[in-house]
């Protein structure tokens, strides 16, 4: 069972990528072993993500692991599927596991909040609480490769309206769901461009929190950058 669920979602992971022409930006500086953290920002719905961890796999060769909202493993199918596809729960344990066992892990440090963006939020980082990743960078010294994705925000459309429907993925954090729209039952046939950025140093174990924000911001205007660039690729 859990080899077709994998199989199956690989081909749409295929599909998709295929369907957007979808296209990696500085393979280059993908490692082709060891442990890496990768960092970017998420599109509307996270639909773009099997597109992506497809050419991840093309380009290295390797199975990415991707950090996903702790709260999805509240929901019974959610987490017994999740992990089958290559979901890890978003906590620093199970993030250092991941990496202590060499892999390649896919961070979005803003989780749900640019998942579930409203049209104005297009492109804009959600990072303003995330010292998630900077904690576990420094805990882990691997090496962090920054990345951006342009065209992941292109994909639906938000028609006029406030959203009614909310999830709950955990305490304090409601988010609104818009009903997205594209062409017809698909995505908007935009071109998804990922771009891949050159490996940054980790900071020091024992940074304080406010040497973690400034590498942090660091890092975001690193993304921001790269989807300046990826845009007009």
């Amino acid at each position: 069972m859990r080899s077709a669920v994998f199989q199956l979602a690989a081909r749409g992971a295929a599909l998709s990528a295929l369907y957007h022409r979808a296209r990696l930006l500085g393979g280059e500086h993908l490692p082709r072993s060891g442990p890496v953290l990768l960092v970017g920002n998420h599109g509307v719905w996270g639909y773009e993500t099997p597109a992506f961890f497809h050419l991840l796999h093309h380009v290295t060769g390797r199975r990415p692991l991707g950090l996903a909202e702790r709260g999805f493993f509240r929901i019974p199918l959610v987490r017994t599927i999740l992990p089958w596809l290559g979901g890890v729960e978003g906590t620093r344990d199970k993030a250092l596991e991941a990496l202590r066992a060499g892999a390649l892990v896919v961070c979005y440090p803003g989780g749900a909040h640019e998942v579930f963006k409203r049209p104005p939020g297009r492109y804009q980082l959600r990072w303003e609480r995330a010292l998630g990743f900077a904690r576990l960078a420094a805990r882990a010294r691997v090496p962090v490769v920054p990345f951006a994705g342009f065209g992941v925000d292109d994909t639906f459309v938000w028609p006029p309206g406030e959203a009614r429907l909310g999830l709950r993925l955990r305490e304090g954090d409601t988010y609104r769901l818009p009903l997205m729209v594209g062409l017809g039952p698909l995505p908007l046939p935009v071109r998804l461009t990922f771009a891949v950025g050159p490996p940054q140093e980790p900071p020091p174990p024992d940074a304080s929190d406010s040497w973690l924000a400034e590498w942090r911001e660091r890092v975001a205007a690193s993304v921001r950058l790269m989807l300046v660039r990826a845009r007009n690729a």
